[in-house]
């Protein structure tokens, strides 16, 4: 066994077991194996996390391989994307990229053998009339009426299918084993069909492609891999997995089932995120409102929250749903850790402090990780007469337990000075505009000679050296828990948040700021975690998300608990 710090759990019991055994000659080899149809989501970042968290414990290797078998529904942007995805969330980036169509001249000799053995025909019925053929769970089907050629005219007709003779959908490859089979996959599957449509790497080459349960099989096998860990739902294919292997005669790798990732509050369908793109419902497959890993990471999600995430939640054979609220606690967790606290004020109140002489300027230091003694770093933050503080950090009729700013009232600025509220100006529509303040010059830094406490503190900005930006609050895409759960004659997208996505403009944040990187993490104090937004942040138009808010619904929920 593996020495290594990660939960058991019942795929690690088999590899152990393996191990024990020589099975595989002590070796371990995974693979992750996207199809180039979409955008990565995190349902998928589990199944990274797993393959190469695998290898990585028990030294072995992972592959990124991708079944490139489909080029009717793929796209070089889709595996641009995802390069990068797996780049971003993996320790180890140094993984050979491989793709299915790599093999694809090895994969028709295979086909080519199966017939010769005659256990593969080619077969004239219609997509639709294979279907009918298939017959139901309580049913067996029919059998083709092509399924008894002689191997030579089956040898002869999948080379003619290959030179391009036939039209699309004329023709299919079928493996040959038992219409009457419990198992439908087992039910004389399709293996090869007629496609002609340029391959994003293979060109115009091919116009016959294999389907993916004949394809992955060959992958994992020419690719010795010894652990073929996917989800629950190919688990009814796996005695096709096993059969296809069995029959060539080749390295018979080891199929493994886990459950599959859900989420509440999302959806994880590739055909939903698309429609969610296509429909112009979200600003394309990075909005910070998907679950796509490419919206987590511009969101500002870490890879190291998200491997943390995946192994919370575990692996195990039954399905179930993740609640959101467990992402974002151990996304707030994480950033915790490493974002730097700042000020920023989304709605500016203007706050003239009279007493404090005009043009002058002084500088205060505060920590980046206030309240963390083994942390020392600090930033320099200038004050001048006139601030921006919050709007919600003023009430001119203060109700009970409100601490803050209000007429005649006395107020800590974070790491400055205490102020008082002398008076109001409003425009001529009774709306306060900015309030008139004085200052204790006694009490630099939040601490007076006399040793009086307030019991409010609020942020600032100064108006003089300010930033102006804006932020986008993002909440969750779906209003329910489950997008799926609609009326009658309506779709998931009924369930669209309209609130999904707020857009705050003139925000003011501290000078520090203007450094910052496209990406990088903050807290704003008393606002939650924000990053500097991938696609739209430039210098002088400061864009930042919301990541997730300070409040922490999981942590109390465990508390309740």
């Amino acid at each position: 066994m593996a020495e290594n710090e990660s939960p058991s759990n019942f795929i690690r019991d088999i590899i152990d077991e393996d191990n024990r055994t020589g099975k595989w000659g002590g070796r371990v080899a995974t693979r992750f194996p996207p199809e180039p149809n979409g955008y990565l989501h995190i349902g998928h970042a589990k199944s990274i996390c797993l393959n190469f968290g695998l290898a990585k414990d028990y030294q072995g290797t992972c592959n990124l391989r991708f079944d490139d078998t489909n080029p009717s529904k793929e796209e070089v942007e889709y595996v641009d994307s995802i390069i990068e995805d797996v780049r971003w969330l993996v320790e180890d980036k140094d993984f050979p990229v491989l793709y299915a169509s790599d093999y694809f001249e090895q994969m028709y000799q295979y086909a080519v053998q199966l017939i010769q053995q005659g256990q593969a025909f080619v077969c004239e019925l219609t997509a639709e009339e294979i279907r009918e053929y298939r017959g139901t769970l309580t049913e067996p089907g029919k059998e083709s009426p092509y399924r008894n050629r002689t191997v030579e005219e089956n040898l002869d007709l999948f080379e003619r299918m290959r030179k391009g003779e036939f039209p699309d959908g004329s023709h299919t490859l079928r493996a040959k084993i038992d219409m009457a089979s419990p198992n439908i996959n087992l039910r004389d599957p399709v293996i090869y069909r007629i496609l002609h449509q340029s391959h994003h790497r293979t060109g115009d080459a091919w116009c016959i492609y294999p389907m993916y349960d004949f394809a992955h099989c060959i992958e994992d096998s020419l690719e010795k891999i010894t652990h073929s860990v996917c989800t629950l739902e190919f688990e009814d294919h796996r005695p096709l997995y096993d059969w296809f292997l069995e029959k060539l005669g080749i390295f018979h790798t080891q199929q493994i089932e886990f459950a599959r990732l859900n989420i509440n509050r999302t959806v994880m369908s590739k055909r939903k995120l698309l429609r969610l793109v296509k429909e112009g419902l979200v600003d394309g497959w990075n909005d910070p409102r998907m679950p796509t890993i490419s919206g987590l990471r511009r969101r500002g999600y870490r890879p190291e929250a998200m491997r943390k995430f995946a192994e919370v939640i575990g692996v195990s054979k039954n399905n179930s749903t993740v609640d959101v609220a467990l992402l974002e606690h151990i996304v707030r967790d994480d950033l915790n850790e490493v974002a730097p606290r700042v000020m920023a004020v989304l709605e500016p109140l203007r706050v003239v402090i009279e007493n404090y002489p005009e043009g002058q300027t002084e500088t205060f230091e505060l920590a980046d990780f206030p309240g963390d003694e083994t942390r020392t770093s600090k930033r320099a933050i200038p004050f001048s007469r006139v601030v921006y503080i919050e709007r919600s950090d003023f009430e001119e009729n203060p109700p009970n337990k409100f601490f803050r700013l209000a007429p005649g009232r006395e107020v800590r600025l974070m790491g400055a000075y205490y102020i008082t509220c002398k008076d109001v100006v409003k425009n001529a529509q009774g709306e306060v505009v900015e309030l008139i303040c004085t200052y204790d010059p006694e009490s630099r830094g939040g601490q007076t000679p006399d040793g009086r406490k307030v019991k409010g503190t609020i942020h600032w900005v100064s108006e003089q050296h300010a930033l102006t930006a804006e932020l986008r609050m993002y909440d969750y895409l779906f209003s329910k828990d489950n997008p799926d759960d609609v009326e009658e004659g309506k779709d998931f997208t009924a369930n669209i948040n309209p609130d999904s996505l707020q857009v705050v403009s003139g925000c003011k944040l501290e000078p520090s700021l203007a450094e910052a990187k496209v990406g990088e993490n903050f807290q704003f104090v008393r606002q939650g975690y924000f990053c500097v937004d991938l696609k739209d942040s430039k210098p002088g138009a400061m864009v930042f998300n919301r990541t997730v808010s300070l409040r922490d619904t999981w942590s109390k929920l465990q508390q309740k608990e």
